[in-house]
């Protein structure tokens, strides 16, 4: 997690202005974001008893917002600045991430880990440090990624724009990576409704969604 220390103020904030990031102004938005989450609760079919963990939370709103609509979230980020900033009503749901030794800072597991745009920011051995730790944590994982052209530049190409933006792969690329960590892809899409729908509507491959089951030992013979 060599790069922490570029998800400051400016990152958030200035984005734009410092050539950090799209950012600007981080701030809850109520309309758009329980909008969202509420289209990925009837996606993935989530429960109430369901326990969440936005992994990369920034702030805190997606958890703000499943807590909003009944499902238990809890959220971890490596920005200190983010995790500091949290919204007031679920800061205590959220935790810092200290170590890429640790990259999953809870005691107990969760029904889903969910990313939305977070995984194209990790170095690749971050990146496998957290598909390993998160097999062990949670049976299913749902996750939303910026998809790079044959070229390795985003399809979309306000992506290219954030300088933390690492991991540049096509869906090939990502599958099998999931898959050599012991995930299964039981379902991909290009879109799901009411989830970065406005740059569906202009790049239709522009963004991966992964949603992933824990491979199933195979029983002994006998």
């Amino acid at each position: 997690m060599k790069n922490r220390h570029l998800y400051d103020a400016d990152y958030f904030e200035n984005g734009i202005a410092t050539g950090k990031s799209c950012y600007m102004n981080y701030r809850w938005m109520p309309e758009l974001t329980i909008k969202m989450t509420h289209c990925l609760i009837k996606h993935l079919q989530l429960k109430e008893s369901d326990r969440v963990l936005d992994y990369g939370c920034a702030k805190g709103f997606m958890v703000k917002a499943f807590r909003i609509l009944d499902i238990p979230a809890f959220g971890c980020d490596i920005s200190p600045y983010a995790i500091d900033n949290s919204d007031a009503d679920i800061r205590h749901f959220c935790t810092l991430i200290k170590s890429s030794l640790e990259p999953i800072p809870f005691d107990f597991n969760f029904d889903w880990i969910i990313t939305k745009d977070v995984l194209e920011h990790m170095e690749e051995k971050d990146l496998d440090r957290f598909l390993e730790c998160s097999l062990k944590k949670t049976n299913r994982a749902f996750h939303v990624i910026p998809l790079a052209d044959k070229y390795n530049n985003f399809i979309v190409p306000e992506y290219n724009k954030d300088i933390t933006h690492v991991m540049v792969k096509d869906v090939s690329w990502w599958k099998k990576k999931f898959e050599s960590f012991g995930w299964t892809n039981s379902s991909f899409s290009y879109h799901v409704r009411g989830i970065k729908d406005i740059w569906v509507e202009r790049y239709k491959y522009g963004n991966g969604f992964f949603l992933l089951e824990k491979k199933k030992r195979k029983g002994k013979t006998a």
